[in-house]
């Protein structure tokens, strides 16, 4: 059922968004009146799932698929946007992979592949961006995670990069705000997605989550797309630059 409508007349780009949180923030930025770009890189059937959502919800998705470790294909996904609306008012980096060893076991070409889509290609993102959002300005979103600032086993390939994306949207924050995007990131606990199948200790996990979250309980894809939803919205046309921990209060503890 859509909502209010605060981004009605929107076209917003969510990378990696045929399931888990980018599937969630397509669904919610569709609920606010927001046409969506639905990106993904090899699982059409997944994007379609998104798209067929988004189309309950009266939205119109175009699904693009695209390597974001490929520049050539980045260009592609905003040349693509860019026929279809002729300009974009939101970008959300939400697209991750990554390697899950220790820093001694983690080659470098994993390290280089996690550091490419993770953190790169949100850089790259932006810079195909700016043009279509330079007339109206816009808003721009990147997801990040607790392993950012502390140490979770087997995390040191997508930690660094998720450190290095949060430091990337504070640059491109104060480059681009002459141009009235706002750039934010986000920055999420344990999410409860599919993605936790491939942690070695995820039911581990799991329980701690639960145990030390003051809340009791595990984060859900939408608890971090209602974020990025008010990040979106003219509600957060005073936030700039900033980091938004949510995580139920874990780290707290």
């Amino acid at each position: 059922m859509r909502s209010e409508g605060k981004l009605d007349g929107k076209v917003a780009l969510i990378t990696g968004s045929s399931r888990g949180i980018g599937r969630a923030v397509a669904r919610r930025l569709a609920s606010e009146g927001a046409q969506v770009v639905v990106h993904y890189r090899s699982n059409r059937d997944a994007a379609e799932e998104t798209a067929n959502e988004i189309r309950q919800l009266g939205g119109d998705p175009l699904l693009v698929g695209a390597d974001v470790r490929d520049p050539r294909q980045i260009k592609d996904l905003f040349a693509r946007t860019a026929d279809r609306y002729g300009t974009l008012d939101i970008l959300v980096s939400n697209a991750a992979m990554g390697a899950l060893k220790p820093a001694l076991h983690l080659s470098w070409s994993k390290w280089d592949m996690t550091m490419e889509i993770c953190a790169r290609a949100f850089l790259l993102c932006a810079q195909e961006a700016l043009p279509l959002m330079k007339a109206n300005g816009g808003r721009m979103v990147a997801i990040s995670s607790l392993g950012s600032r502390k140490y979770i086993p087997n995390y040191t390939a997508v930690g660094a990069a998720k450190a290095a994306l949060e430091a990337v949207t504070r640059y491109l924050a104060v480059e681009l705000a002459q141009h009235k995007i706002l750039v934010n990131a986000v920055c999420g606990g344990l999410i409860e997605t599919s993605t936790l199948a491939y942690f070695p200790q995820a039911a581990r996990m799991m329980d701690d989550a639960r145990t030390r979250s003051p809340l009791g309980r595990v984060g859900q894809p939408v608890d971090l797309a209602n974020i990025v939803a008010f990040l979106c919205s003219h509600d957060a046309s005073w936030i700039c630059g900033q980091t938004i921990v949510a995580d139920g209060g874990y780290s707290l503890i």
